[in-house]
């Protein structure tokens, strides 16, 4: 049998044969039980490694240079997965114990608890307890409303703010504030999109007819068919520009008309939409249409188009004076935003498609809207008996 010595003796047999001399080996290992020539070899080893030597099996011999390098990569990739930790947890530590203790929970199999707990300041004894124990109703309802304002926010295009937030929990039966919408879109690092700027395309140097403001700047209505307003603005595609023409109803902000064109001639643009505007919504003798004084609007082409419904009134914006037809103003600024900025280009087919499902199917039936108390179009509509 093979007899094993630990580390401490190996040691203690080397240091002794450095104070007794070389010559005395032969008789320490007769004092200590050694069989012959092991004391040679272990202070051979001693000397090529230092106090790397005796590491047992399983662990590699380093020399002192070799230690000092294996010590210093050991440190950089502690380094590493600290920082990692500090990256991914971060957030979840800043939105409270709930959060922090599912974050430990999701990469347990990744670092080692003792390490994340360490890291992020966490009591690996409270982390234990909180383990054990139950969630309270109050924290599971909190976990709860994160993962629905989360949800909510990225349904709506990253554009929803805190109160159009808090109108869908309450749509979906949730009991809370904005303030507390607030308070969480934050410590989940929820914000919302900003509009930008919105560019004119209007021509209005022409000889054509020029209607007076008579709309001026009333845009709240009581009744639908009262007041219709419309704009165009250019997008880029992969292949040029398209033009989009929108007709609104300022009663309820629905777009009850547009065109999506390659050009912009009167045919293109304004015509086809106000001839989906009027299939869409019976016209009324009380109607006043109101646009810029773009030369699609200003032509004897298109002012046949609203004389053949009696009693429509034409009114322009004044030279200029931009705020006159404010609210088609945000529905581009809000249409840029929600469905242009930061995409890639389309085709012209595929912006085509893009437009139908933003308008038809998002900005009038499922967008909530300031001006409407936060209700969409549609539930608007059925509110009033509108289709």
């Amino acid at each position: 049998m093979i007899k094993k010595y630990d580390r401490a003796f190996k040691e203690y047999a080397v240091k002794l044969s450095y104070e007794r001399g070389k010559g005395q080996i032969v008789v320490i290992e007769r004092e200590l039980g050694i069989t012959p020539s092991c004391l040679n070899r272990w202070r051979q080893d001693f000397e090529k490694y230092g106090s790397g030597s005796f590491c047992g099996t399983g662990y590699l011999k380093l020399t002192p240079n070799q230690f000092v390098v294996t010590e210093l990569e050991n440190k950089i990739k502690d380094s590493e997965i600290a920082l990692e930790i500090l990256k991914k947890g971060t957030g979840p530590v800043a939105q409270g114990k709930i959060a922090t203790k599912q974050f430990i929970e999701e990469n347990k199999n990744k670092f080692s608890i003792l390490k994340m707990c360490a890291v992020l300041g966490v009591s690996r004894t409270t982390y234990y307890r909180r383990k054990k124990q139950e969630l309270s109703g109050t924290e599971s309802r909190i976990i709860l409303l994160k993962q629905e304002i989360v949800s909510i926010f990225n349904e709506h295009k990253q554009t929803y703010g805190c109160r159009k937030i808090t109108k869908e929990l309450h749509e979906r039966g949730f009991k809370i504030q904005s303030a507390q919408v607030t308070n969480y879109m934050r410590m989940l690092g929820l914000r919302s999109k900003t509009k930008r700027k919105y560019k004119h395309t209007t021509d209005s140097n022409h000889n054509h007819y020029i209607f007076p403001n008579v709309l001026n700047r009333q845009f709240t209505v009581d009744a639908p068919a009262k007041a219709w307003v419309s704009d165009i603005t250019y997008i880029q595609t992969v292949k040029g520009f398209v033009y989009l023409t929108i007709i609104m109803d300022l009663f309820d902000r629905k777009i009850i008309g547009w065109s999506l064109s390659n050009g912009m001639t009167t045919k293109e643009t304004t015509l086809p939409a106000w001839e989906m505007a009027v299939k869409n919504r019976k016209v009324t003798k009380d109607l006043i249409f109101h646009s810029d004084k773009g030369v699609q609007y200003a032509n004897k082409m298109f002012s046949n188009a609203l004389k053949s419904h009696k009693f429509v009134r034409q009114s322009m914006s004044r030279k200029q004076n931009h705020n006159d037809n404010a609210v088609c103003e945000s529905f581009f600024r809000s249409f840029k935003l929600e469905l242009i900025h930061g995409s890639t280009l389309l085709t012209r087919k595929q912006m085509k498609a893009e437009v139908h499902e933003y308008i038809e199917n998002w900005y009038n039936k499922k967008r909530r809207h300031s001006f409407l108390n936060y209700t969409s179009i549609e539930e608007f509509g059925k509110i009033h008996g509108l289709t």
